[in-house]
């Protein structure tokens, strides 16, 4: 990068670098939410509001295969990161099915 065109691009410093954080923010997240021991809960706490009659039978069907699909998986084949800083109202995003919520496929 030569000298003027780092005094061009000096103001754009603070938006790359609130960009960078995000990302690796992002990152933690995917890790977390496909960490086999998170999903492992997920699933106890879909059993728990089943068996409370939180949630249909449909509903804990869909989800329990969803988060069986993603134990399953290798990390490698796992869906790649949802659009940066949202992204997670996809319907095959594991953010986005929430215990309790009566989605429409």
């Amino acid at each position: 990068m030569g000298l003027l065109s780092g005094v061009l691009l000096l103001p754009l410093m603070p938006v790359r670098g609130v960009e960078w954080v995000a990302d690796r923010l992002l990152e933690a997240a995917e890790r977390e939410v496909y960490d086999p021991g998170t999903l492992r809960a997920r699933l106890g706490e879909l059993n728990r509001a089943y068996e409370a009659g939180e949630i249909g039978e449909e509903e804990f069907e869909r989800a329990e295969e969803h988060i069986l699909d993603l134990l399953e998986q290798p990390a490698a084949a796992r869906p790649a990161a949802p659009a940066r800083l949202g992204g997670t109202d996809h319907p095959d995003h594991p953010m986005s099915q929430e215990v309790g919520h009566d989605r429409q496929p």
